[in-house]
């Protein structure tokens, strides 16, 4: 007997007084041990006993207190924890979660403490910072964050610039549109702004990481990654200079308060980067649907025939051709208050009903924190003004709004964002965001939310020939790193040959038709709208529109197949028990590969979409031989796809 009170002594003593603590994940493969050394608290991460993360620093700076020194440490405890969800909306429909946790808690000299709790899967780690209330102190404003990323020297970056505050086009930034740099030493990442979220990073040959943050709401703001200093990336705040310099850079808390969780998403190859859902497994939604809300396909006029084709008779022809394609919306633009006015969109809304197509609309976000002149303005920035408008919104019938105009990560914005959507969803209307912030878990968060832009997308290859000439580029690097952590609205597929109106010369489209057909399943959003034109009916092969009359936007199940950011990337997304197998190759040579897919059943009859000669005969059927291997021929700036 004596001696089980001194075993128990012994285990109480080892979790209440050591300094360190380690949390594993569920295979044993992911680990990360947390320590107070000198009055600071690191982390480190291991995977397959490589390292992944070095010791790397913790805390955070608030008015009432300081937590990154003189840090003292007080107890650990762990747990477990075991969720399942069903999400639509994603790139997985049915997800289960198992996850070990840590709570590791430490307070500082003025004996105030701050905990720091990890959830480690097996090869996602997710971690906040809790605040409890300090005596009679019930709130605070976190001014500071230093969560650092220390990676070993042989690392490489593949990293987008955050923009800089109130610029570009009406200062409207930033906006997450920046290019990316791919395969770089860190050293070269010296951009005073920063770096946006998500951020993929190769650790030699030791496998790759993931870095994001999700579960950002009006509690907080959104925050960002700094340039390499003194060896390693830290957390940051957005800049003071953004929404025209109004509003804090940190977080206004009550307390018991948390700040959003950061993610690391490791893995020796990049199927776990591809594949996580670690934005959404430490998310809940905030708000019930008030209704089931339906996703699917759009026409929209305005990405190709542009600010000229807002009036009313061109925006009947584009919801006759969402008609003719089966699509189940058409999103009409800025202007339209102004060109065809509220009265008359009614009537517009009525004849799309008829052809049994719904609309969305296009709204400027703000009047206050930048130069944006296009209209409906002034309509979504304040509560009184915006509950009236969504009133005559569902009145008239409409099912979604495009809000556009951000810029800034403050949590003034947040707020914003959180705003539009909970009104949005008690008048039944979907929100897609535009010229905005990366959404941060928001697909589950807010169950009206379908999508965000945040990225180069289908508008700037009308813009710039910076962005035709890496078309191929970006696209295979998406599934990688912004499509990884959430939905994107691109609005692509892209069929004319010219990106104009005319179709006839300038602003030259230099991918194929196949390769915009397969980003409509490599760009994974629950809405998308296409950039397809009138003229399309009539001068693209029947085969490649019957393709998209049927390719779904929602999918069961995404399983990466091949690739490497910048170079080339095939995945498969499954949708019912039909699989869709999507590649595009950005090399500047013709690309030959054999991938297995294991998810097909040897013998299975495939529908192959090629490009090059073989397409002018359209789909090609094949049975998948009994290896379930498929050799891949791909040219550069081409795409490919396969239908079982």
């Amino acid at each position: 007997m004596k001696k089980l009170i001194v075993l128990c002594c012994l285990l109480i003593s080892s979790a209440v007084i050591s300094q360190n603590a380690e949390v594993v994940s569920p295979d044993g493969k992911l680990k990360l041990n947390v320590s107070v050394e000198n009055g600071k608290t690191t982390y480190s991460v291991t995977y397959n006993n490589k390292v992944m993360l070095e010791n790397s620093p913790l805390g955070l700076i608030t008015n009432e207190g300081n937590f990154t020194e003189n840090m003292t440490f007080v107890e650990s405890t762990s747990d477990k924890v075991n969720k399942s969800y069903n999400q639509e909306k994603i790139k997985q429909s049915s997800i289960i979660y198992e996850a070990n946790t840590l709570k590791f808690t430490i307070e500082n000299a003025d004996k105030k403490q701050l905990s720091i709790v990890f959830q480690l899967s097996n090869n996602d780690i997710a971690f906040r910072y809790e605040i409890p209330i300090w005596g009679e102190t019930m709130s605070c404003v976190v001014e500071k964050e230093i969560t650092g990323y220390k990676f070993p020297s042989s690392t490489t970056t593949f990293l987008s610039s955050m923009m800089s505050p109130m610029s570009g086009f009406a200062r409207t930034t930033p906006s997450y549109e920046s290019s990316y740099t791919s395969d770089v030493a860190m050293e070269t990442n010296t951009d005073k702004n920063g770096y946006v979220f998500p951020g993929l990073f190769r650790i030699g040959n030791n496998g790759w990481v993931l870095l994001s943050e999700t579960g950002v709401s009006s509690l907080y703001n959104a925050s960002h990654l700094s340039s390499y200093t003194n060896g390693m990336y830290s957390v940051e705040y957005p800049d003071v200079k953004t929404n025209n310099g109004f509003g804090s850079v940190g977080a206004q808390v009550g307390l018991p308060g948390m700040t959003p969780w950061r993610t690391i998403t490791v893995g020796e190859t990049l199927k776990p980067i591809v594949e996580t859902t670690i934005s959404y497994d430490v998310v809940d939604p905030l708000y019930e649907a008030s209704q089931d809300y339906k996703y699917g396909r759009g026409s929209w006029s305005w990405i190709v025939w542009q600010d000229a084709s807002m009036n009313y008779e061109d925006q009947v022809k584009y919801i006759d051709l969402a008609a003719a394609m089966n699509f189940e919306y058409i999103l009409i633009d800025a202007w339209w208050d102004k060109n065809i006015g509220y009265d008359r969109m009614k009537e517009l809304i009525q004849y799309a009903k008829s052809k049994g197509v719904d609309v969305f609309l296009w709204y400027n976000s703000n009047g206050i924190v930048n130069d944006a002149f296009q209209t409906p303005k002034d309509k979504m920035n304040t509560s009184i003004v915006r509950k009236n408008e969504m009133k005559w919104l569902k009145e008239a019938g409409v099912k979604g709004l495009k809000v556009d105009f951000f810029g800034g990560d403050k949590q003034e914005t947040m707020r914003l964002y959180e705003d539009i959507l909970s009104d949005a969803n008690d008048y039944g209307l979907m929100i897609i965001f535009h010229g905005a912030t990366l959404p941060r878990g928001w697909e589950r968060m807010y169950p009206n939310f379908v999508g965000s832009e945040a990225v180069i997308a289908s508008e700037m290859l009308i813009f710039t020939q910076d962005a035709r000439n890496k078309e191929s580029y970006y696209a295979s690097l998406h599934p990688f790193i912004r499509n990884s952590v959430a939905s994107m609205e691109f609005g692509g597929v892209l069929l004319n040959k010219f990106l104009n109106k005319g179709n006839t010369r300038g602003q030259e489209r230099l991918t194929t038709n196949m390769f915009q057909l397969a980003t409509s399943v490599l760009f994974q959003n629950p809405l998308q709208m296409f950039a397809l034109t009138p003229n399309n009916l009539e001068d693209t092969p029947a085969y490649q529109l019957d393709f998209l009359r049927t390719v779904p936007t929602t999918w069961d199940e995404t399983v990466f197949i091949d690739g490497y950011p910048g170079k080339h990337v095939v995945l498969a997304r499954r949708h019912g028990d039909k699989w869709y197998i999507a590649g595009v190759n950005a090399n500047k040579e013709t690309l030959k590969i054999k991938v297995k897919l294991p998810m097909i059943s040897a013998g299975d009859e495939l529908n192959i979409y090629a490009d090059g000669e073989q397409s002018k005969n359209g789909v090609i059927t094949s049975k998948l031989k009994k290896n379930q291997e498929i050799e891949l021929t791909i040219p550069t700036n081409g795409g490919v796809l396969i239908v079982n």
